[in-house]
């Protein structure tokens, strides 16, 4: 009897592990068809040598953020071929640019896979006359209503936006401020930006103040170790925290010596903003782990896009790519209803789906919030699967990842 229970027993056991195993078979049959930036890196190399033949460069200049903002392609005579646009597509092309503005930089145009129309890089980077659709808001969220002063955006009680820049390393085809890009590059003047600064030192709720554009990034390293300075004489500012997306589209930007001048002023922390796999390259990593290495805690703020990453696999994916260069999985972001945006929405059932994969299947870790923005400045809103299936006044009935049932006294 005992020898028949024990074989029971390690049977239950086997056909347990083996289920577990079996739940994600599916996904281990996939992921390395969903390939990062480092595990396409042939491909990349080639792209990266034909730009760099195309503009007469050297792998110094390559590698100097300052050129890659001056080289970016703004023209698409002047980068269709390397990427394998039709000349029948030009004018499409041009007729978008006319009125919403693109710069692509050399660095994130060699991750384009010229023989994939459907590249995420290509569908982020080069305007499509999808663009055109006049569905949506310039202004979705009503930044404008939300602006105490001028530069800042306040939405919350003790936290706020300073907007620092309108320039940008690569300018995204979903970008929610798209409006402010211009016909020309504009960091805002010292005299401006100490103006937003005050008001922070004038309302001691204000803890925590989020540094963005633009691409915060994108001010010199004098004006930024400036800015931090100015914060960190107010005592009630706790936290500051960079939005940049300058480690996925412009990683040169993060020298070590803007990485010496982050250090001074901790905490400091910064989110960006990985969108694909394909995004994770040699140089994207280095640039996270440079700053990680300066202790600056690193999150991920995802856009949920039609065509990029509106995959469950694909999603998983990234967030466990993005742990193994210390990136941790931060929000993943409805897409706001932005003017021009159109064929990037998504509907909520697709970023549920995503969630629902996730929980259980990979470490809590690899799970970031899913947020829905409220229109008109309404603020961030968490959507989260129905794990929770009854409360009582003296138990609660759950499902977990599996659908299993179950409940727990609510004493």
């Amino acid at each position: 009897m005992e020898n028949s229970a024990s074989k029971t027993l390690l049977q239950t056991k086997t056909d347990r592990f083996t289920k577990l195993k079996n739940s994600i078979a599916d996904y281990m049959q996939c992921k390395n068809t969903i390939l990062t930036g480092l595990e396409d890196r042939e491909l990349i190399e080639a792209q990266k040598k034909r730009i760099m033949n195309h503009l007469v460069v050297t792998e110094k200049q390559w590698n100097d953020y300052r050129w890659q903002l001056a080289n970016r392609f703004t023209n698409i005579n002047d980068f269709a071929d390397l990427i394998g646009i039709s000349h029948e597509r030009l004018e499409d092309i041009e007729s978008v640019g006319r009125i919403y503005r693109y710069a692509i930089s050399p660095y994130y145009l060699s991750l384009i896979d010229p023989d994939n129309l459907g590249c995420p890089i290509r569908r982020q980077a080069v305007p499509s006359p999808e663009e055109l659709n006049p569905e949506g808001d310039l202004d979705p969220m009503d930044e404008a209503g939300w602006t105490p002063v001028n530069l800042v955006t306040r939405r919350y009680p003790d936290r706020l936006i300073i907007k620092v820049t309108n320039v940008c390393g690569m300018y995204c085809r979903f970008c929610q401020r798209r409006r402010l890009i211009g016909e020309s590059d504009k960091n805002v003047p010292w005299s401006r930006i100490k103006a937003a600064i005050e008001y922070v030192r004038e309302n001691e709720e204000i803890r925590d103040v989020l540094i963005t554009g633009g691409d915060a990034f994108m001010l010199s390293d004098a004006i930024i170790d400036r800015l931090l300075s100015s914060l960190r004489q107010i005592k009630h500012v706790e936290i500051i925290r960079f939005g940049t997306r300058t480690p996925v589209t412009l990683p040169q930007r993060i020298t070590k010596n803007l990485v010496n001048i982050l250090k001074k002023y901790h905490p400091v922390y910064v989110n960006t903003h990985f969108n694909s796999p394909r995004e994770i390259t040699k140089e994207s990593k280095e640039a996270c782990e440079r700053l990680a290495d300066a202790g600056i805690p690193l999150g991920n703020q995802m856009v949920l896009l039609d065509g990029i990453n509106n995959d469950p696999y694909v999603v998983r994916k990234l967030n466990q790519s993005l742990l193994k260069i210390r990136v941790k999985p931060y929000y993943i972001f409805h897409p706001k209803t932005v003017k021009g945006t159109s064929h990037f929405w998504v509907r909520i059932e697709d970023g549920m789906e995503i969630m629902e994969s996730l929980r259980g299947r990979t470490s809590g870790m690899a799970i970031p919030t899913y947020i829905v923005n409220g229109p008109g400045g309404l603020g961030k809103t968490p959507i989260l699967p129905n794990y929770l299936l009854y409360l009582g006044t003296e138990k609660a009935v759950f499902r977990n990842w599996e659908g299993n049932i179950f409940e727990i006294d609510n004493k």
